[in-house]
């Protein structure tokens, strides 16, 4: 239980966790909180740990969040604001001179006088004077904050004081930043949680290293990951505390052994679990209550899958892809997920130490291959999930296709030969059955005869009379494969047990994976293998016992993905606690059927600069429509009818140089588009995306200018 699960046998199969991709390396440095200076003591990271979070809408970067009104108030122009509170000062003091020197006569004094005693008005000793002269003084204080008053409401002082004085006194007096000291019931650096189920020393331990600085932020959402399974039964706690007394801050560690990854890019936040992407630009468009608020986001967004779509060099990899894979593989260390990446080599997916698993298909140095299968031994399941990664592509979009046949074609070859064999065939052998190479059929009809097995016979009796036929899918299939039996892949694909394939059966735990695809001069194979990679992901999140775990397929490049299976295979990840992370170049790479069930599909929809028109009216057709406030200014021109007001309007016109008009106000409610086509193919800065939020509570977020430049 030290690893909280993730200390388990160490492999590749569907019950282990491959070791780390990199050689080993010493664990590095504690680092501090994201952002502060090293600080020996710790102090940086209990200031990152105390800082306020808050709840907020779908996409605000909670970290030192405050929150803003939802709608913008009234902002009075400088100028119009200063000169009224200076006009209404002047007012204030002309009345309070009047009133002071008795311009005004006396009677403003006759609340004094009714309630002043007589011998305090016309004194006859000292002490009665005395007493006078203070209740004088008292009731001419109360009249000038009187006048104060009504003349500060009416130049709006207070607005004065909100705008100019207090930013300047803030600066002034505020003390530096340092690290907060909450009350030690709400201070998270005491886990109070641990102390009131009795584990005082552990409590303690955890304590002390994070303040000696010890203890980072992914070493408190592994423990906090850990803890979680002692509550929810697990694990027990005696073990727990044994475990925390033992190591402290390096306690359930990664089976990597790592407690950070090396060189973080990207803004992060592990006790919310978000990633910063940007922030929200100060536009118009954009609600008010997310205007200048950072952008992030997590897997209680992630769980709804996103789509990026943007031409190259608008920022897909870098601004979006990197950062949430950064954030996946923090949460991995943290035992709180597992994430394939499937992309090009050198496609800036980061290193190869921030990964357990690498698989680079194609390269003869690569460690791990690629399970063919999904280690799957049901050969129906093998051949549905393979026959949507061979034709998925090639299936009819529309209900009235049948896409099964593909799936039959394969099941009769692969249940007789691993009755026969034991195992599934290799490409190259896969390749001669279906091609109906009468050597391999004629070998496996032997093999099941003399083993007696009647019903896979009848299989393989059935794919033979199909050979040849008219609308037989053998060789169409036979052609797929012919694609990955290349040289460059001779090493690959292997069913032997001669090689280490990586399964996505491992995603019970919380591994990295990263699968380097050989796009030059193989571009057809890869789509092959992205489709198999996300349809392996989507049948093996599905039957996973544990579905804590958060498990994230990011496909650098979907072109060639998109399928009638994919599209439903992604509705159904939401309630597996997993998500796909997909981009595009233009939604032209998907086809046009499947454009709209797959923006319906995503609930997070990620539009960067440079969309092209069309692409940008699939946007705005999803994103919908919104009541909007319209005014309509008309400008009336003015007759004088008078010989005196034609004068006027003469020298009105001679000063100005424009015709007397008055100006009708008309207001109105119309419905618009949230997004044009145009705006989000025009409008939209680079370096800048408008992207819409879902998270799978059902939250929404309105699309959203972001910038994507400012991090934070």
């Amino acid at each position: 239980m030290d690893s909280d699960g993730t200390h388990d046998a160490r492999g590749t199969h569907a019950d282990r966790v491959p070791r780390p991709a990199g050689p080993p390396r010493v664990p590095p440095r504690p680092t501090q909180a994201p952002g502060g200076p090293p600080r020996p003591d710790g102090s940086a990271f209990l200031s990152w740990l105390r800082t306020p979070r808050p709840e907020a809408a779908p996409g605000v970067w909670r970290f030192g969040h405050r929150p803003r009104p939802e709608v913008e108030p009234e902002q009075i122009p400088a100028r119009q604001l200063l000169s009224g509170a200076f006009i209404a000062f002047l007012v204030g003091w002309l009345i309070w001179s009047l009133v002071s020197n008795r311009y005004l006569g006396q009677y403003w004094l006759w609340p004094y006088y009714a309630v002043t005693p007589e011998e305090w008005k016309i004194p006859e000793n000292h002490g009665d004077a005395v007493k006078g002269d203070i209740a004088s003084r008292i009731y001419y204080g109360l009249v000038l904050f009187g006048i104060m008053m009504g003349a500060g409401r009416l130049g709006r002082w207070s607005e004065v004081w909100r705008r100019y004085i207090v930013p300047v006194l803030r600066r002034i007096t505020s003390p530096p930043p340092g690290p907060t000291t909450p009350t030690p019931e709400e201070d998270p650096a005491q886990w109070n949680v641990l102390r009131a189920a009795g584990a005082v020393d552990a409590a303690e331990r955890l304590g002390a290293d994070a303040r000696a600085g010890l203890m980072r932020d992914v070493d408190h959402a592994r423990i906090t990951r850990a803890w979680e399974g002692v509550r929810s039964g697990r694990h027990s706690l005696a073990t727990f505390t044994g475990a925390v007394l033992r190591e402290g801050a390096a306690a359930c560690l990664h089976p990597s052994g790592d407690r950070d990854l090396p060189g973080r890019l990207a803004q992060h936040d592990l006790v919310t679990g978000q990633v910063r992407l940007g922030t929200t630009a100060d536009d118009p468009r954009n609600p008010y209550a997310y205007r200048g608020t950072g952008m992030a986001l997590g897997p209680e967004l992630l769980g709804t899958s996103l789509l990026a779509v943007g031409p190259a060099g608008s920022g897909k990899t870098g601004g979006v892809v990197w950062p949430l894979v950064e954030s996946l593989c923090l949460h991995a260390l943290a035992g709180r997920a597992a994430v394939v990446v499937v992309g090009a080599a050198g496609a800036g997916l980061g290193p190869v130490d921030a990964y357990d698993v690498v698989v680079r298909v194609g390269n003869p140095e690569s460690v791990y291959d690629i399970d063919l299968y999904g280690g799957t031994t049901d050969p129906d399941e093998a051949a549905a999930v393979l026959a949507e990664a061979l034709v998925g592509d090639l299936a009819d979009p529309h209900p009235s296709g049948d896409s099964r046949r593909s799936t039959t074609v394969l099941a009769q070859l692969l249940g007789p030969y691993r009755a026969v064999y034991g195992r599934f065939p290799s490409v190259p052998e896969l390749r001669q059955l279906l091609d109906g190479a009468p050597g391999p059929l004629g070998a496996l009809r032997k093999a099941l005869t003399e083993g007696g097995q009647e019903s896979l016979l009848r299989e393989l009796d059935a794919r033979e009379r199909q050979l040849g036929q008219p609308g037989d899918l053998g060789g169409v299939l036979a052609d797929r494969v012919a694609l990955l039996d290349r040289p460059a892949f001779a090493g690959f694909f292997d069913t032997s047990g001669q090689t280490r394939p990586f399964s996505l059966r491992a995603l019970d735990h919380p591994v990295r994976v990263r699968i380097d695809l050989p796009q030059r001069g193989h571009a057809d194979a890869s789509r092959i293998l992205s489709r198999l990679v996300l349809a392996q992901f989507a049948a093996s999140v599905a039957v996973r016992e544990d579905r804590s775990l958060f498990a994230c397929l990011v496909l650098d490049d979907a072109t060639g993905v998109v399928t009638p299976e994919a599209v439903r295979g992604i509705q159904r990840l939401r309630s597996a606690n997993a998500g796909v992370v997909m981009t595009l170049r233009t939604l032209d790479d998907a086809p046009r059927p499947l454009r709209s069930p797959l923006l319906g599909a995503i609930g997070c929809r990620v539009a960067l600069s440079g969309l092209t028109p069309w692409d940008g009216q699939d946007f705005a057709e999803v994103w919908g429509k919104e009541w909007i406030e319209a005014r309509d200014v008309t400008d009336r021109q003015i007759i004088a009818e008078t010989p005196a007001g034609k004068a006027v309007h003469m020298l009105r016109r001679v000063i100005t140089g424009n015709a007397p008009t008055a100006r009708a106000v008309t207001v109105r409610q119309v419905e618009r588009e949230r997004w044009s086509a145009s705006e989000l193919a025009h409008a939209v800065p680079p370096g800048h995306a408008v992207l819409s939020l879902t998270s799978v509570r059902g939250e929404h977020a309105p699309p959203l200018l972001v910038d994507l430049r400012n991090p934070g």
